[in-house]
């Protein structure tokens, strides 16, 4: 068995998916905060920036070998530790459960990334009121899609099968998200039943920002 490190912040939502996958998969490993929070700064110190070149979270570090961006890791971890798997065995549920995720990935989250907010405050001189509501939009824009993509399918105990799959190791993170920013999430009744369904897996669970968060 390898070991695992995972270079962490408790708020990240990339780092999230990470933390419910590893549990997924039952895998031991170590975590190391870096608070990239404002101020902190420990994702641009030197030290860190040897780790991983774009200086952001998470990092796994595998027997000394080290890769960020979580979507690729979650591929890997999913090739080399193959179950329970992170896809359902039909190709083109397989499709479904890799779109779903690159909306959250692609599309949502790096328009609402940490850096982007900071630019939105320090060099486009938005307030707290102008930032949400910019978080919200896109959060919006998205959640819309990935509704009418999951409401077919509203009989499966997750989004795309009755196991979670990468979909949902997305989605949970994305919401809460959400939540932190006020978002009305009324109109998406099918993302909020899956994600309560997620809550109740201890692998989700152990996961959460609440849980994980430094003292």
């Amino acid at each position: 068995m390898s070991e695992l490190k995972l270079y962490d912040y408790w708020r990240s939502s990339a780092a999230y998916r990470l933390r419910i996958a590893l549990n997924l998969k039952g895998l031991d490993y170590t975590s190391q905060s870096v608070n990239i929070a404002p101020g902190a700064d420990e994702q641009f110190q030197d030290g860190y920036r040897a780790l991983n070149p774009q200086m952001r979270v998470p990092t796994l570090e595998v027997d000394g070998r080290r890769s960020g961006q979580s979507m690729a890791i979650l591929e890997w971890l999913d090739e080399t530790y193959p179950e329970p798997s992170f896809f359902p065995a039909d190709s083109w549920a397989r499709l479904q459960v890799r779109a779903f995720a690159d909306i959250i990935a692609c599309d949502i989250h790096p328009i609402n990334n940490l850096s982007v907010l900071i630019k939105l405050r320090k060099e486009l001189g938005q307030d707290d009121a102008g930032v949400g509501e910019w978080y919200r939009d896109w959060i919006i824009r998205g959640f819309t899609a990935l509704e009418e993509m999951a409401e077919p399918h509203n009989a499966n105990a997750f989004l795309f099968s009755d196991q979670p799959t990468l979909a949902d190791i997305c989605l949970v993170p994305q919401m809460a998200n959400a939540r932190r920013y006020d978002t009305d999430l009324s109109q998406f009744p099918r993302l909020v039943e899956v994600d309560a369904a997620c809550q109740k897996v201890e692998a989700f669970a152990k996961a959460a920002p609440e849980m994980v968060k430094p003292d």
